[in-house]
């Protein structure tokens, strides 16, 4: 997005939710950025510098506002499909960063362009004419921000902050903080107050997450509740909770909730403190799950001829081989009847997990424990013997899959990687595709439920037509394909 800096000051004067994450604003007169829904009095146009990113704002000697908090805002939420190659590189960079700075892994530029495919000296050059600032300057961005995150809503250590934010020494981070906020970590931290709620956990970690409204949180809940493994995963109104297993997000198991508050717009993220080292992972896996960075202002304007109400999300998981295996579960059965099957194989061959709820009680099998299972054990489950089989397949080539999962790699090879694996065909392998990765392009060939659906609304009569048809929705089909589901909900 090239910006206009007096549109965005519009924007800014408005406080336009739709710009939220797509600029920020620095006030030269108090040395510091906001997002465009602050709350504090509109500055004055000559006291404006308008940014793309966090990252510009900071390179420029901004700090961030304590009140509006710009690193909780959501992300940009375009779609890369429409981008030139050098904006598409630039942007797979920035999300192989922000996979680095939640990893805590020592940044190397050279690592990163090896693997996007150029030379470090092409990645440097193309990533500072679209982004503003340079990778390591990005990438200390998000760092930083998430460590600001972590010193406002939890009670975690500053020495444990700095851990969790990706720096290898609390005298580095001290140092950085100092240089780019101009207080410590610990001032900072007796500068804001920490959002408590009652029944939290004394020990739970705690993340503000923020979204762009309009958000049908009913419609993404009634989604996940539909689908939830008993022992795993618990949903109610305004809230889902489950149990993560060892190697989903972090080495350790562990426990997440996330507490929807729509008259701020935002989320409150739990979870266990054995994650929180993972912070920034679990975090950034957390806006996927409930797709908290998507532009429902674009995609409501894409689907209009769609049926369904506005801000509609794409429901992602916290755990790709728990969905994949689900998938599998799931082919040509009800969605309860898929449920009931994962429940059994929980109870079979899951591990008990410690949480904080009574409901919620076994931990999903590792992919190393259903690699080794027997086949004649999963099928006594009651599950078809060639969807046993290829559960253990899939298990077997998980560690191989998950290479692909990157924003280096397109969703197409994901796919084709699965189609290869016995009793995985298109359907299973674009619905893993488009809830594993969040891929907003997603349109499951062959899909009952959407032909169904597609000829009730516009008389197509086989696929092909169908796919002419879906053409205009892109690069938003996947949320087509549910706005498709949810109208034979309704009609029914």
């Amino acid at each position: 997005m090239t910006l206009d800096a007096d549109a965005a000051y519009q924007a800014l004067a408005a406080r336009d939710a739709r710009f939220d994450g797509r600029l920020f604003v620095g006030v030269t007169s108090t040395g510091v950025y906001c997002r465009p829904i602050c709350r504090v009095r509109t500055p004055q146009r000559r006291n404006c510098r308008f940014f793309e990113t966090p990252a510009q704002a900071e390179a420029a000697a901004f700090r961030p506002c304590l009140k509006c908090r710009p690193e909780i805002a959501p992300g940009a939420g375009l779609p890369w499909s429409v981008m030139d190659a050098s904006r598409t590189l630039a942007r797979q960079a920035a999300q192989e960063l922000n996979a680095q700075a939640a990893s805590g892994e020592a940044a190397s530029l050279a690592a990163l362009a090896a693997r996007l495919g150029v030379s470090d000296r092409h990645l440097r050059r193309i990533f500072a004419a679209e982004q503003g600032v340079t990778p390591m300057q990005y990438l200390q961005t998000r760092r930083l921000l998430l460590a600001k995150q972590l010193l406002t809503d939890s009670a975690m250590p500053v020495a444990q902050v700095a851990l969790a934010a990706g720096f290898s020494s609390l005298r580095r981070f001290n140092a950085a903080f100092a240089e780019h906020y101009r207080m410590s970590p610990s001032r900072l931290r007796g500068a804001t107050e920490r959002e408590t709620r009652e029944g939290d956990a004394p020990d739970a970690v705690t993340i503000t997450l923020a979204y762009r409204a309009p958000l049908d949180h009913a419609t993404l809940l009634r989604f996940l509740a539909q689908r939830a493994i008993p022992g795993i995963e618990a949903v109610d109104t305004l809230s889902v909770r489950r149990s993560l297993r060892a190697g989903a997000l972090a080495e350790a198991p562990g426990w997440v909730e996330a507490i929807f508050d729509p008259a701020r717009e935002r989320v409150q993220l739990r979870f266990a403190p054995a994650l929180a080292s993972a912070s920034a992972r679990v975090a950034a896996a957390a806006r996927r799950w409930l797709d908290l960075d998507a532009a429902p202002a674009h995609i409501d304007a894409a689907l209009a001829e769609l049926p369904g109400a506005p801000g509609i999300r794409l429901p992602g998981s916290l755990d790709a081989f728990e969905l994949a295996v689900r998938a599998v579960l799931g082919q040509q059965v009800t969605v309860a009847a898929a449920r009931t099957l994962a429940s059994r194989l929980v109870q079979r061959f899951g591990a008990a997990a410690a949480t904080p709820w009574p409901e919620v009680t076994q931990q999903f099998p590792a992919p190393e424990r259903l690699a080794v299972a027997g086949l004649a054990d999963i099928a006594g489950l009651g599950i078809v013997r060639q969807r046993a089989a290829a559960l253990i397949a899939l298990a077997d080539a998980w560690p191989g899959l998950e290479t692909l999962m990157t924003p280096a790699v397109a969703p197409e090879e994901f796919i084709a990687a699965l189609c290869e694996l016995p009793g995985i065909g298109p359907w299973t392998a674009h619905y893993i595709a488009m809830r594993a990765l969040g891929w907003p392009d997603a349109f499951p060939p062959n899909d009952v439920a959407v032909l169904k659906a597609m000829q009730r609304l516009f008389g197509t009569t086989h696929q092909r037509s169908a796919d002419e048809r879906a053409q205009t929705w892109r690069p938003w089909r996947a949320y087509a394909v549910l706005r498709l589901w949810n109208s034979l909900e309704t009609s029914a």
